[in-house]
């Protein structure tokens, strides 16, 4: 199951890149046939780069979000939750241990 959820995010990932470089052949054509100045034109290229940037992080959010869903719906237990429940056994190991001593 896991393994779906990485091909599907790396799918999405892969998806993302090749939109962003033919965003980029987009932009760097427009420059070229039209009007703008290479100062211009750099500035919009990178005004995109900027919009691409900001889109792909609220991308990867979205999937992780999704990811975190699916996983507590699956009941999967997440590294964090592991890390929590040894710590507690750890705690009460040694509460144990501590109470049978002093009797």
């Amino acid at each position: 199951m896991l393994n779906l959820i990485k091909k599907t995010m790396l799918t999405g990932i892969g998806l993302a890149l090749i939109a962003k470089d033919e965003v980029e052949e987009l932009a760097k054509e427009l420059v070229n046939k039209s009007t703008m100045s290479e100062k211009e034109g750099i500035k919009f290229i990178e005004d995109l780069q900027k919009k691409y940037d900001e889109t792909q992080n609220r991308l990867e959010e979205r999937v992780q979000q999704t990811a975190k869903e699916f996983l507590k719906k699956a009941d999967v237990v997440t590294g964090d939750e592991l890390r929590g429940l040894k710590k507690e056994i750890r705690e009460l190991k040694k509460a144990i241990s501590e109470g049978s001593e002093a009797s």
